[in-house]
């Protein structure tokens, strides 16, 4: 069986699971945080929108760089309704879930390097991008953004399991 085959089914429940937590975000507090040094609730609701773009860049280029040398610094930007972080989230995992299934398990092991203004700050098997800069680092940003829900005081959807809020999984 080709790894993607076993990669999608993994890939579609953790979409599930991000799409139920960011149908809760609510808009009107994309500027709130919980703390000086974290992210904005838009923000991160962003960041985590944006996350399965980079399974398409992982599996589909064999480079990235964030900063280009001569190019535009990245912009981080902070959507303000749900509406539109989830109409970017539905783009980017449908694009990411369509990239993962047409390829290829030689493709899968090929190096990978993320560049930050030329500079090669990290090479690795595509595989291990996709799994560990993609799926693990969206998983981690998803946690992160149900204790902000909590925090706010917005019920939290049940992920891998029951949740105070959804105790019936």
């Amino acid at each position: 069986m080709p790894l993607a085959e076993w990669l999608i089914p993994e890939f579609d429940e953790e979409m599930a699971a991000t799409r139920r937590v960011l149908e809760r975000v609510p808009d009107g507090k994309s500027a709130w945080k919980p703390h000086p040094k974290s992210m904005t609730l838009g923000r991160l609701a962003t960041l985590i929108a944006e996350l399965p773009a980079w399974a398409v860049h992982a599996v589909t280029l064999d480079e990235l760089d964030i900063m280009p040398p001569g190019g535009p610094a990245p912009k981080f930007a902070a959507l303000e309704s749900t509406a539109r972080i989830l109409e970017l989230f539905d783009s980017n995992a449908a694009e990411a879930r369509a990239a993962i299934a047409r390829t290829a398990d030689a493709e899968f092991k090929k190096p990978w390097a993320f560049k930050v203004a030329g500079r090669t700050v990290n090479t690795s098997p595509k595989f291990t991008v996709y799994r560990h800069t993609v799926l693990n680092h969206l998983v981690h940003h998803r946690g992160q953004l149900t204790v902000y829900l909590r925090l706010i005081g917005v019920p939290v959807p049940a992920v891998h399991g029951p949740t105070a809020d959804e105790p019936n999984f």
